[in-house]
């Protein structure tokens, strides 16, 4: 428990470099990989909304470009009280790469753990 609540604050400490002009929600993600490395990832909008990209998945291929698939675990903060859940996008691209892992959320109060898997049991696969 205490490697996802340091997890989790790292993520909090992410958001702050989000770019989010347009909305004003910032989000932050902070990933594990299976062998203890952490990729930090922010929302980054743009005014053409197509080109913005979620938090989750900044982190994500920040890991991946730098050879690391093997993932492990995710979290997610924002500045909401309510516990700030991936999109469907970035849950499928967490299906890619970790789809064993858990993501981590929560707010001032508490933090709550889901198997990626649970979040979206009918997804894209090669198989």
């Amino acid at each position: 428990m205490e490697e996802n609540k340091q997890l989790f604050e790292l993520a909090t400490k992410a958001k702050e470099y989000a770019y989010a002009p347009y909305s004003n929600f910032k989000v932050g993600a902070a990933l594990l990989t299976e062998d203890g490395m952490v990729f930090l990832g922010n929302n980054i909008e743009n005014s053409s909304y197509g080109a913005t990209v979620c938090a989750e998945r900044v982190a994500i291929f920040k890991a991946v470009s730098e050879g690391k698939c093997n993932l492990k675990k995710i979290a997610i903060a924002s500045d909401s009280e309510d516990f700030t859940f991936p999109c469907g996008i970035c849950i499928q691209v967490m299906l890619e790469f970790m789809p064993n892992g858990e993501v981590i959320l929560g707010n001032s109060n508490e933090i709550k753990v889901y198997k990626v898997s649970d979040l979206m049991p009918n997804k894209f696969t090669l198989r």
